[in-house]
């Protein structure tokens, strides 16, 4: 890979920041890239919620399809870590997978590690935890994607 994984993670906030309005709306950002491995985070909102807290002692749950959404994201572009050329590749997903495993109510980060990148198809795995307002951190969904990566003839 010709850029650094710095740099990468700068592409890929600025391409959010400019040009994803709904990542943007979600308040998205990159964290960690490194080889084969990717994180990212959207914080918690109140506009982000179930329209009903789960117990009376607790704020409202994240929505499921906020973390679908995150897990889908960072899955497919954790392959630009692989990419000779990031800026000039991409992917599509072909299948996602999503097993919630309890209600998120602080906010999520997502970790997506590459299972394999071939040619022209691709496969990772995403953990999503949610930090709670009393600072406790635990999973909270779990999900594989299956990606068409899109590399520039070379």
């Amino acid at each position: 890979m010709s850029e650094s994984f710095d740099d990468t993670g700068d592409m890929l906030q600025g391409y959010i920041d400019q040009n994803h309005e709904f990542l943007s709306w979600l308040g998205t950002t990159v964290g960690h890239v490194g080889d084969g491995e990717m994180s990212m985070a959207i914080p918690y909102d109140e506009k982000l919620t179930n329209t009903r807290p789960s117990a009376q002692d607790r704020r409202p749950d994240i929505h499921g399809g906020v973390a679908a959404t995150l897990i889908d994201t960072v899955g497919g572009l954790v392959f630009h870590t692989t990419f000779d050329r990031p800026t000039e590749s991409g992917a599509a997903t072909i299948n996602l997978n999503v097993n919630y495993l309890r209600p998120a109510t602080g906010d999520l980060e997502a970790t997506a590690n590459i299972v394999r990148a071939g040619s022209s198809v691709g496969v990772s795995e995403i953990t999503v935890e949610s930090t709670t307002p009393d600072g406790t951190t635990r999973e909270v969904a779990t999900g594989q994607g299956s990606y068409r990566l899109f590399r520039p003839e070379e």
